[in-house]
């Protein structure tokens, strides 16, 4: 894993670093879509050396170079993604969980595009109450 990292870091222009390295595979392992601080509590017990904002330098440096995604849809935090094929976010009004969806066609993103307009990001999401979530709910109600 850490050579198939470390390769695809170059491939971006990322100097593979100890820290980068770390942060790559965290993101590649956890498809949960986790924060700064998410990412740095699980990953300073292995680098004791590690701080808050060497994460986020690295998180910041990975989306420049296009080999991470940061999703914006939580006011409170932004959110990082190591899944870079286009795809939508599932956003649970009530747990906060934040779930990939598969979409079949990005090409009706290119259709949508106001005249004369250069698209620099995009990013469709559902919000709305996960499985999990119903699931509790009803049975409360019963």
């Amino acid at each position: 894993m850490q050579s198939e990292i470390r390769k695809y870091l170059e491939k971006h222009g990322v100097r593979p670093s100890l820290q980068r390295l770390a942060v790559m595979e965290y993101l590649r392992t956890h498809r949960t879509h986790p924060t700064v601080d998410e990412i740095y509590e699980a990953l300073s017990p292995q680098i004791p050396t590690l701080s808050r904002t060497t994460v986020y330098n690295t998180l910041n440096r990975l989306v420049e170079q296009g080999a991470i995604l940061v999703i914006d849809i939580d006011k409170g935090n932004r959110r990082y993604d190591g899944f870079t094929e286009f795809h939508a976010h599932f956003l649970c009004d009530r747990c906060g969980v934040l779930e990939d969806i598969a979409v079949e066609d990005s090409h009706f993103v290119g259709q949508h595009t106001p005249p004369g307009a250069q698209i620099r990001d995009v990013q469709l999401l559902y919000k709305g109450v996960c499985a999990g979530c119903r699931q509790k709910e009803s049975k409360n109600i019963a």
